[in-house]
């Protein structure tokens, strides 16, 4: 008897599981996804895939043969972006995150590195300015900058007529990475904990959906709707009471990681203020279009728990965005928790100030408007 009861509950269960079509599809689904992503970036059946080219910005102060000769050459070469300006620009573009590596050419580089290359003597110093979050590329950039140099002094030197003895390094470097001011190490547990906020606060988003779902079911939404209250000031103190705690589980997280890890503020308290409250403003409205998009809990979890992991996934919040190939690190522009990530590494280790802050507090202000519009037009007000 208890063998027939335990068949009979198990074959219940599966029935139960089969016939939940959504359940089904996320189950599948969400793996299938996140394993392709992982085997796309890391390589898989991907490694035949463009990578990312590594932004270089390059400030040739010299202006000799062999120089021109080497910015054309790092130009050409595949697995660089070379943008121009000055050496404050490029400082400015690696310090926002905009440029991974800047390499000023000094006046005199030519001929002193053809000396150098050949003769010996003191060979010439290039500065390379650098994001240290970017570890494993500048230290590509590094190898290639040597390969290209090494051609371009060689090529001008034998064009030239040739010399003898022995080859020596015709350069050094000074290199410097580049945070919130001199002086001020690069914390990577920064980007650590920006990534991990910004995952659980949205899986907070969800259980403030998925309560106004239980309320529908239980029966509580009935006697607010009956409540002498406008529908909006129900939905709006749903949003702003998520929006409150979004910004206190990201206070105390920091908080933490600031008393531990040392992550501080280097840039605009302010800044990261307003990005507490926008990331808070738009998590909220998140919460309200999962609250919208389905009639069960059990219809409704396993597709938010799936667009949660695309968002963190795809903004960056697991692994850097700058690892991704060139489409992707574009198009994850379109996903708000990118723009979330990227101002808080701004406003914490990178030292960024207010002005800087605006553009991704705007960013999810605009998303916080979609999200809420969709959630409001999606919204069943007259269900039981």
């Amino acid at each position: 008897m208890s063998m027939t009861a335990f068949a009979a509950l198990v074959r219940r269960d599966l029935y139960l599981y089969i016939t939940d079509r959504r359940a089904v599809i996320m189950s599948l689904a969400a793996p299938i996804l996140i394993g392709s992503f992982f085997g796309y970036i890391f390589g898989g059946v991907a490694n035949d895939a463009p990578s990312a080219r590594v932004p270089v910005a390059v400030i040739d102060n010299d202006q000799s043969e062999i120089s021109r000769r080497l910015v054309a050459g790092l130009t050409a070469d595949r697995m660089l972006e070379i943008r121009p300006g000055t050496l404050e620009q490029a400082r400015a573009a690696v310090r926002g995150g905009k440029t991974t590596v800047a390499v000023a050419i000094p006046q005199g580089f030519g001929p002193q590195a053809a000396q150098a290359l050949f003769r010996g003597g003191n060979p010439p110093e290039l500065e390379l300015l650098y994001d240290p979050s970017h570890g494993p590329e500048m230290g590509m950039v590094r190898g290639i900058l040597t390969q290209h140099i090494m051609e371009s002094v060689g090529a001008g030197f034998f064009g030239g007529g040739g010399g003898r003895g022995g080859l020596t390094m015709p350069f050094t470097t000074r290199e410097e990475p580049v945070t919130a001011r001199q002086g001020v190490a690069y914390n990577a547990m920064g980007h650590a904990f920006a990534g991990m906020t910004v995952q659980f606060i949205l899986f907070m988003g969800i259980d403030a959906g998925m309560s106004v779902i239980y309320q529908r079911r239980s029966g509580i939404w009935k006697r607010l709707r009956a409540a002498p209250i406008s529908r909006f000031v129900v939905i709006g103190s749903r949003a702003a009471s998520a929006t409150l705690i979004a910004v206190f589980i990201m206070f105390v997280v920091f908080g933490f990681a600031r008393v531990v890890f040392h992550v501080r503020v280097e840039g605009s308290l302010a800044g990261f203020v307003a990005v507490a409250v926008a990331f808070g403003l738009m998590t909220s409205t998140f919460g309200l279009l999962i609250a919208s998009s389905g009639k069960t809990p059990e219809a409704t979890r396993g597709l938010a728990i799936l667009a949660t992991l695309l968002l963190v996934m795809l903004g960056g919040a697991w692994v850097p965005a700058f690892i991704f190939p060139q489409w992707l690190q574009k198009a994850s522009f379109a996903i708000p928790t990118r723009w979330a990530v990227d101002a808080l590494d701004g406003v914490t280790w990178r030292g960024l100030g207010f002005a800087w802050a605006l553009g991704p507090v705007a960013a999810l202000l605009g998303f916080t408007v979609l999200f809420g519009a969709l959630a409001l037009w999606l919204f069943r007000w007259d269900e039981a």
